[in-house]
């Protein structure tokens, strides 16, 4: 990709130039628990008699698994349309129940039981210590709560009789039946509970553990339990409790006092709580969901106080001092990375540090001295996924399973005996992305030295200080939008078991919903909201975090990303020692699941959450760029792969289809070049002027939403998927050359190299770096996620990748694999790392590629060779700077006034006439006359 750049001095040259990522899926099932108990007489209590001791309850210890069509006490007694297991109905508010019953005018009524007796019978609902009246509210719900929940706006509004103390109806189980004017009950379900709670608990005190010179305080918010106590631990595991105390409540919020001593131990709440989901009033055990320690096993929070200077490392304080400068957001470059891939294959780390947090510290491996070469040439972030407490990898190292890389290296390339071997044992080795999250405050166990104490803590802020010393930013990969466990069972339960109900968002029929993959969490719900800002001030805080990625923003609600962002950039060196305004965060704002459309509220989705400043992953430009989507046809090819002019014999229709889609892929590819604005104004293949919104998908909705330059991350290539040099290699044609695959390779980078916006790469793009096409290595071990920086292999050929999600493609990837002429040599790999550094060279020569504003862009990035008549496969994108003779435009570059960039995605040379471009003096780029990269472009 040859870049020319304007000097007045030199004659003119001729110019030849030669959506929603696949998600994890995880098992889950909610269980549920058949309820019966003898009928009691049915009687009503005075609305004060509510009020329930704060002493356990006794419960059942068996469970037995149940569907929603099984609930029936008795099938002697006529059938009553209805289940208890279900939760149709919503308290809304303190004086209104809203539920879609079809009721006609039967008259409605609440049930209570303190010790969850309730259960449903030819008689209607039977075991109450409560039944109250119910009163339809004719005018329907208020606006206020249709705003909040409008997937139920249309349902019917009961009202509560105003006596009633509902603060302690919370903490039994609850029901609302229909009688008709005969007596006979029509239907009957539970309740959802999250509208009152908000209206009557909401709470911005402390919360957590508290640490003072004189005592260690516990805050727990937990509204509907009965009791709560904690037990306090000595050791991590094992051993009876040193003492168990009984936690205090006030107005929802449980707490206690200890002493100081505390403070190195460990604690577990026991909380005694109705539970919807197995209807009985379950003892829970479970980590404080603002738990900042852990024990190895995670079954115990840890009393840590992270102010302790013992863990701090040196010079932790002053940190902020240190920080690579950003004077804009629009300098930001990203580099994906994964903390266990960074060093698990790396000799040149010390065997105790390698997967960890401290393997970033090792100042001579060969690790370090990539990311110190990529941090030369530009890059600015190092975004790390997930690095909280996960499920899928035990923390205890000595309980890992591995298999012997020598076995493995002993099979064909193309063999499916290596993801035999791997998947075998995947649920019990080191390895996992970790997008199964159990506490999001708490560093990940596993990659730590020890998991137990403090270590987790001090590594982690080494691993920060060490890449912000070598001149790298970290994100941090954060998954606010599920949880692993649920229930009050489940050993990674924690929130559900604290508050059931309220933290997982549920369906109109009261159960999880799993849109995200599983147990989706609820930010629309207030105290949800305020865990996950919490946690953002804390890792940003306590352990000075740069940035944050959201996992599957569209999830959650606008409104609370918006607040995050506030909060962030609230943060000051003076007051925190950290510059909240330095602070990006950015997310995928995919539209899909029970927010789709608004469906929960206003969520942050791409076209939603334009002009706020938080980026979201463009999709447009990937797909546009490589062809098809992650959820199409391997084979199906885009701009870069040959599409139209480098067949590869899959069926794209006729000719006429094929060149249409090439048009419009650079259409789409032009539209991200200049940050994806929804108001550039281009010249689209037809030859009309169009805004970028006006650009169609495939879907027919806009390509473009972004308002501002860093609202939009450009991106051909992440986690998710398979890597560049994978899809590439799956979608050019069979009998190509390597070094051509190569060259695409660098081409797509480039492409999203010296677009406007935020460029973002995965680690091992600039390595050609390969999973053996692998397209969701999530749990595919080191031996398919190995990284190799040395440069000596970029991992392709180590067999058929694994079964589950890659079976179906196996015929195509066969003959691949197998085929030799396929593998980089170390040659090509060390060419592409240079290539792929000049690249960010040439980014970083000129604020011309980093506008600051949708009106910079707008007035000094034009596209050339575009129409019916421009030349298939090539994009021409010019730059302009003020400069003497040209007015309205400031002058930001003192070195060069006019840049051209020229992208052929042609297999051959070809020639493009502009006249505009041909009455300026251009030069070839100074980094590209240095080392020209040869790439045809």
């Amino acid at each position: 990709m040859p870049l020319y750049t304007c000097s007045p001095l030199l004659p003119p040259p001729t110019v030849n130039s030669h959506s929603p990522p696949h998600r994890r899926a995880y098992s889950s099932s909610s269980i549920r628990r058949r309820f019966t108990s003898r009928p009691k007489p049915i009687s009503s209590f005075p609305p004060n008699s509510a009020k329930f001791s704060r002493t356990p309850l006794l419960q059942c210890s068996s469970s037995f698994p149940m569907t929603a069509e099984q609930d029936s006490s008795s099938t002697s007694q006529p059938q009553v349309q209805g289940s208890l297991l279900k939760s149709r109905a919503f308290w809304v508010s303190e004086s209104i129940i809203a539920w879609d019953v079809d009721a006609g005018n039967d008259s409605c009524y609440l049930f209570a039981s303190e010790t969850a007796a309730l259960s449903l019978t030819g008689d209607g609902v039977l075991g109450e210590d409560v039944k109250v009246q119910l009163q339809e509210d004719r005018h329907g719900l208020p606006e206020n709560v249709k705003a909040k929940f409008p997937h139920i706006k249309d349902y019917r509004a009961f009202t509560v009789p105003p006596d009633l103390d509902v603060k302690s109806l919370l903490k039994a189980q609850l029901a609302v039946a229909t009688f008709s004017s005969d007596g006979r009950c029509s239907d009957a379900t539970g309740l959802q509970l999250p509208g009152v709670l908000d209206e009557l608990f909401s709470y911005d005190g402390p919360l957590g553990a508290v640490y003072s010179k004189e005592a260690v305080s516990l805050y727990l918010w937990a509204p509907t339990s009965q009791a709560v106590s904690v037990l306090i631990y000595k050791e991590p595991s094992g051993g009876n409790p040193l003492e168990i105390v009984q936690l205090e409540e006030v107005n929802g919020v449980w707490s206690t006092r200890g002493p100081k001593t505390w403070e190195g131990c460990y604690y577990v709440y026991e909380v005694s709580v109705y539970h919807p989901s197995t209807l009985q009033i379950e003892k829970c055990y479970a980590d404080d969901p603002y738990a900042r320690g852990l024990s190895a096993d995670g079954r115990r929070t840890l009393f840590i106080n992270l102010d302790s200077d013992h863990i701090k490392p040196e010079g932790w304080d002053k940190l902020v001092d240190e920080k690579p400068d950003i004077h804009s957001s629009s300098d930001i470059s990203i580099y994906e990375l994964h903390i266990r891939d960074f060093s698990a294959n790396d000799q040149t780390v010390l065997p105790e540090f390698r997967s960890g947090y401290l393997a970033f510290t090792s100042q001579d491996s060969a690790g370090v001295s990539h990311l110190k070469k990529l941090s030369d040439a530009g890059i600015t972030h190092v975004h790390l996924l997930p690095a909280y407490q996960f499920a899928g990898v035990d923390d205890e190292k000595g309980n890992w399973k591995s298999v012997d890389s020598k076995i493995l290296e002993k099979f064909p390339s193309d063999s499916s005996e290596q993801q035999a071997l791997i998947t075998a044992i995947q649920n019990d080795d080191g390895y996992n992305w970790g997008y199964n999250p159990v506490l999001w405050g708490v560093p990940k166990g596993s990659y730590a030295s020890n998991a137990n104490g403090s270590y987790r803590a001090i590594e982690f802020r080494k691993m920060v200080q060490a890449l912000n010393r070598f001149g790298l930013r970290v994100v941090l990969d954060v998954v606010y939008n599920h949880l692993h466990g649920s229930g009050p069972f489940d050993e990674n339960s924690v929130l559900d078991k604290i508050v059931p109900g309220y933290y997982l968002r549920r369906n109109t029929d009261g159960f999880i919903e799993n849109s995200t993959c599983v147990n989706n969490t609820a930010s629309e719900h207030f105290m949800v909201e305020r865990l996950i800002l919490d946690d953002l001030l804390h890792w940003a805080v306590d352990f000075k975090v740069d940035g944050f990625r959201f996992d599957l923003m569209g999830h959650i609600m606008k409104r609370t990303m918006v607040k995050a962002k506030d909060a962030l950039c609230s943060l000051t060196k003076d007051r925190d020692r950290v510059d909240g305004s330095s602070i990006y965060i950015y997310g995928e704002g995919w539209d899909f699941g029970e927010v789709a459309n608004n469906g929960r509220g206003v969520n942050a989705s791409q076209f939603n959450i334009c002009g706020t400043g938080i980026g979201s992953f463009n999709d447009r430009i990937r797909d546009a760029i490589l062809g098809g989507s992650p959820f199409g046809h391997p084979l199906q090819q885009g701009f870069v792969t040959g599409l139209l002019l480098q067949p590869n014999g899959y069926d794209h229709g006729p000719e006429v289809v094929a060149e249409r889609m090439l048009a419009e892929s650079k259409d789409h590819i032009q539209v991200g070049m200049a940050a994806n604005l929804r108001d550039f104004v281009l010249t689209n293949f037809e030859g009309k002027e169009v805004k970028g919104s006006e650009v169609l998908t495939y879907g027919g909705t806009s390509v473009a939403y972004a308002l501002d330059p860093t609202e939009t991350v450009n991106y051909a290539s992440a986690h998710d998927n398979e890597t560049l040099f994978d899809i590439v290699s799956l979608k050019t044609p069979f009998e190509i050359s390597v070094e051509e695959r190569c060259r695409i390779n660098l081409l797509a980078s480039s492409i999203i190299a010296l677009s406007q916006g935020i460029p973002f790469f995965h680690s091992g793009d600039e390595m050609l770096r390969s999973k053996s096409l692998d397209r969701d290595s999530y749990n595919s071990g080191d031996w398919f996620n190995r990284i190799d920086f040395t440069y000596n292999s970029n991992n392709w050929g180590v067999g058929l990748p694994p079964k589950e999600k890659n079976e179906k493609s196996w015929p195509l990837m066969k003959p691949r694999l197998a085929e030799p002429s396929f593998k980089p040599q170390k040659s090509h790999i060390h060419a592409a790392v240079e290539n792929f550094s000049d690249l960010l060279r040439i980014r970083y020569s000129s604020p011309l590629f980093r506008l600051r504003t949708a009106n910079a862009i707008q007035e000094r990035v034009r596209f050339h060779n575009t129409g019916p008549a421009s030349v298939p496969g090539v994009i021409v994108m010019s730059i302009e700077d003020g400069h003497e003779g040209l007015p309205g435009l400031s002058q930001l570059d003192p070195i060069y006034s006019y840049i051209v960039v020229i992208v052929n995605a042609r297999p051959t040379e070809v020639s493009f006439t502009s006249p505009s471009i041909r009455a300026r003096t251009l030069q070839l780029h100074p980094v590209q006359v240095i080392v020209f990269c040869g790439v045809n472009s």
